[in-house]
């Protein structure tokens, strides 16, 4: 059974937006960097109140940070809600938060890693959100960088880019047509079996996960978990992203001396029976190469022998090669 969410009109220039910390305390310089890119973009650009706040490893108080998103969320004027880094603690706003005034004007979410907790939120509430980059990407990467630019031209349009990227040695091919769902696999399965858990009937769903910190025996233990609840089975996809470790440096195809497999090979064990199509090292995850994704869209994965693509099923793409 598939359903639209809805999406956020466009952004046009002389918007409205606001950068907010729902989870852990951020750097005030990446949020100075963070507002003058978005501000070269023509925006008009707030800090929450709260988002340079420190409470030990949080970004202020429960309340404080609680207080900054709901604001943001309801003020008619603000188009987006720009979120300036993961850890953790949005799960401490989830049961809080409410959409009455939101839903009269929708607005934008951008974030991931911990962000992925809120577009859990937001689908389940009915609403597309944008699983891209935050403060330290835009704030160090140049303004020509390719996941800068990327987002920019997917906020602006309220289209999701097409992305082509070459084939992999585990890649299982096929097409399928589906919503985009997933995000950091450690935060949503910390939310398996809880009202925001996923928000979907598997069989309408093209997975997307990535993981930074999670060793080879610990993302199995998820994927067991996913396997064992019948979410596996039904899907209609997976876009396996890049897992790296806390240095930042991939271990997807590093093969772990406990389990003797790498990352992508087991993921690669438990999807292949299913015969729906999966895409591994798909530029997203806690990289450089983060490509921004339109969560909660309806899109076509394709996995050819030469050539992977995943793209809006509309035809309104814009092309963005990789």
């Amino acid at each position: 059974m598939t359903f639209s969410l809805q999406s956020p009109a466009p952004l046009q220039e002389g918007d409205l937006v606001t950068i907010v910390s729902p989870s852990s305390r951020i750097d005030k310089e990446l949020v100075r960097g963070q507002k003058e890119r978005l501000e070269s973009w023509g925006l008009k650009v707030t800090i929450a109140p709260h988002a340079l706040d420190t409470d030990g490893n949080f970004a202020g108080t429960t309340a404080h940070r609680l207080k900054d998103f709901q604001s943001g969320m309801d003020d008619d004027s603000v188009r987006a809600l720009f979120c300036s880094r993961g850890g953790y603690g949005a799960v401490h706003l989830l049961d809080a938060i409410r959409f009455d005034r939101f839903r009269l004007s929708p607005k934008w979410l951008i974030g991931f890693s911990d962000i992925t907790v809120l577009h859990n939120l937001y689908q389940r509430e009915g609403f597309i959100s944008v699983h891209g980059v935050m403060a330290r990407h835009l704030a160090m990467e140049s303004p020509e960088d390719p996941q800068t630019l990327a987002l920019r031209q997917l906020l602006f349009t309220g289209v999701s880019p097409t992305y082509k990227l070459p084939t992999h040695k585990l890649n299982l091919f096929g097409t399928a047509k589906g919503i985009l769902r997933g995000g950091n696999l450690s935060v949503f399965y910390g939310l398996r079996g809880t009202p925001f858990d996923l928000p979907c009937e598997a069989e309408d769903t093209i997975l997307v996960l990535e993981d930074v910190g999670e060793r080879p025996y610990h993302v199995e233990r998820m994927m067991y978990n996913l396997e064992l609840a019948g979410i596996l089975s039904r899907l209609r996809g997976l876009v396996v992203g890049q897992f790296t470790d806390n240095d930042d440096q991939p271990i997807g195809d590093l093969v772990d001396k406990s389990i003797r497999r790498s990352i992508y090979q087991l993921i690669y064990d438990f999807v292949k029976p299913y015969g729906y199509p999966v895409c591994f090292n798909f530029p997203v995850g806690h990289t450089s190469q983060n490509a921004p994704l339109l969560l909660g869209s309806e899109v076509v994965l394709s996995v050819g022998k030469n050539e992977t693509f995943l793209a809006s099923s509309t035809l309104k793409n814009v092309d963005n090669e990789k």
